[in-house]
């Protein structure tokens, strides 16, 4: 029967879905917590601290429901495939039926659960700031700034993102030097923080006039916009403060006065700036709580060693510290360099299809950042 075999053929790449989401989960893990926890509660001093009684019952919960929730996806798949084997070895076209509405039903749920595990970081469902800075290669680095803000934009407006210009400033010659957007919409952190790193570009840049490959590029930065106040101490004399007046696209003016502020936090580095504000103090108190969330990045990540990955002003935006390259020139070939991710449709990537890119780097962080071998793409 034709169509059950079509539906054999899709069970597979399904069976591969239930392999990664069972890796992702850490199966085996969950269930030797689980009866961890079981010994644990047969301790007749088990309720003698409430507390911490209560706090492992929730622990318990939630690995139970976890793992009920995969059951349930690897049941429903072997009901499917004894379906499958009765209706042939019966010879049985009436249950085609009921095996395509199963199938359709599995895979649903199979790919609304990878949706569900791929955005639940802790803070993936909050809205998000990016900052992208133009790198080394002068103007034309701008232009790569100027590029893949068009790509994000198309993007956003593809997934029904709101956004709003907190900071801009015009490349000297042409382009964008930097500019910094605050993203709303659902998981928009968890969309974007696979952005965050070193963009690199090669192509037959547009301002040589000996019409030579030129290689440029650019930093994005994303960071959770929490709302919650973050209980950070910041001293007065660790931060550098500026104030300038605020100036838009195309170089108009928003206002005359000095509202736009930057400010450097001089033990990390750290510099954040916003003239999203016609007053002084609010793109003041914007500026805090951005470097209040960046700091709290560093603190929980335990990343103190490798602040650049997540500062607003990357150093090292260069050669051999990029994530993704996009290559224009002498073939086309957008790679993600951690995932492994490609296309030789170049053209698509930048007029805003990176979809496949963000879910590979989701997939990738589920599966423990394995290694990938990197090829050069010079």
């Amino acid at each position: 029967m034709l169509e059950l075999d079509n539906i054999k053929i899709n069970l597979n790449n399904d069976l591969k879905d239930l392999e990664e989401i069972k890796k992702s989960l850490d199966i085996s893990s969950k269930k030797d917590r689980i009866k961890e926890i079981e010994m644990q509660m047969q301790d007749s001093s088990f309720w003698n601290d409430v507390n911490n009684a209560n706090a492992i019952n929730k622990e318990m919960k939630t690995l139970n429901d976890s793992l009920s929730k995969y059951e349930k996806l690897e049941n429903d798949y072997n009901d499917i495939i004894d379906l499958i084997h009765l209706a042939e070895e019966e010879d049985d076209k009436s249950l085609v039926k009921e095996i395509t509405i199963s199938y359709d039903n599995l895979n649903k749920e199979i790919n609304d659960y990878k949706l569900v595990l791929l955005f639940s970081g802790e803070y993936d469902n909050l809205d998000c700031i990016m900052h992208m800075s133009a790198g080394s290669g002068g103007t034309e680095s701008c232009d790569f700034c100027e590029m893949l803000n068009r790509m994000y934009l198309r993007f956003f407006q593809k997934k029904g993102f709101d956004t709003k210009v907190i900071d801009y400033l015009d490349g000297d010659e042409a382009g964008i030097k930097s500019i910094t957007y605050k993203i709303s919409g659902e998981n928009a952190y968890g969309y974007f923080k696979s952005e965050s790193g070193v963009h690199r570009l090669v192509r037959i840049s547009p301002f040589n006039a000996q019409n030579k490959r030129q290689t440029s590029f650019l930093s994005v930065d994303v960071i959770p916009d929490i709302k919650d106040d973050i209980n950070i101490d910041i001293r007065d004399e660790d931060l550098k403060i500026d104030y300038f007046r605020a100036s838009g696209a195309g170089g108009q003016h928003i206002n005359k006065t000095s509202s736009a502020v930057r400010i450097t936090h001089i033990p990390t580095g750290i510099v954040v700036q916003s003239q999203e504000e016609r007053y002084q103090a609010i793109n003041k108190e914007n500026c805090m709580k951005m470097l209040k969330t960046k700091l709290l990045m560093i603190e929980q990540n335990k990343m103190k060693d490798k602040i650049s990955n997540i500062r607003g002003d990357i150093k090292d935006n260069s050669f051999g510290s990029q994530i993704r390259n996009y290559i224009l020139q002498p073939y086309k070939l957008v790679k993600d360099l951690r995932t492994g991710e490609e296309t030789s449709d170049a053209d698509s990537v930048l007029n805003g299809n990176i979809e496949n890119f963000i879910m590979a780097y989701l997939r990738w962080i589920k599966l423990g950042c394995p290694d990938r071998k990197v090829m050069n793409d010079e």
